[in-house]
């Protein structure tokens, strides 16, 4: 895990978007232009609301997934989705062969299980995910004070796999080890004090690619919301990290 101390002066925007996350408001963050060239719609998923889940299904329009600390997955003990193909490589040899794709922008795909809250009906109307969501976040934020069997125990309780949110997990050395929005929105919330899971989702455009970072810094302007450059919070966690 890397060790992030608490700044006492956060750069101007990386303060207004944890206070925004906070208040349950969404940020959002582009990547960069030499990775997948892409911008996230980012909301903390303690926060999740049926109208944030349409929100970035409607505005956004990507896949949204909620990211969790490589520390709580540890603890939690779960898998991501890359071990669980080659895991079942041997009674379905297909999976061997899908496993192996190369990313393209990347090393490693940050993809874990799919999941739903057992108090969902289908798992996939906005009220449903919504809950789904709000509970992951709730799980993040009470770890420090649970042990790992306990928030085990919990994890089972609460949710049911195959799901309707998929679940991503962070590399233990967060931008300095991987630079997907899976790190930077967990470096963001590291950075600004807050629990480690924040929910994901892609600005798509009307091309049928990408929303330009252009158009997706109007976007976040017309709704007075944070627009940040990962780069921006690279720099932060590289000054800050112990």
């Amino acid at each position: 895990m890397l060790e992030i101390s608490a700044p006492k002066v956060l750069p101007q925007s990386l303060a207004l978007a944890g206070d925004s996350l906070a208040h349950g408001e969404p940020v959002l963050i582009f990547d960069a232009p030499d990775r997948e060239g892409e911008t996230d719609l980012v909301f903390l998923s303690e926060k999740a609301t049926p109208e944030l889940v349409r929100l970035a299904r409607q505005d956004a329009g990507g896949l949204i997934c909620t990211a969790y600390s490589d520390e709580l997955r540890v603890r939690l003990g779960l898998p991501f989705a890359s071990d669980l193909l080659q895991l079942g490589s041997d009674r379905y040899p297909i999976l061997g062969g899908l496993g192996r794709q190369q990313l393209r922008y990347d090393q490693r795909s940050a993809f874990g299980i799919t999941v739903n809250h057992r108090s969902n009906f289908t798992g996939v109307p906005d009220n449903d995910r919504a809950v789904t969501i709000r509970s992951l976040g709730e799980l993040s934020r009470i770890a420090s004070t649970r042990s790992d069997e306990e928030l085990r125990a919990r994890f089972v309780a609460e949710f049911s796999s195959p799901g309707h949110v998929p679940l991503l997990y962070s590399a233990p050395g967060l931008v300095q080890e991987r630079k997907g929005h899976t790190e930077l929105a967990i470096s963001l919330a590291r950075l600004t004090g807050l629990s480690e899971s924040a929910t994901v989702c892609e600005m798509l455009g009307d091309s049928g690619g990408p929303r330009s970072p252009e158009a997706a810094r109007r976007y976040a302007d017309s709704h007075g919301w944070v627009f940040l450059e990962g780069r921006t919070i690279a720099e932060a966690v590289t000054k800050w990290s112990a």
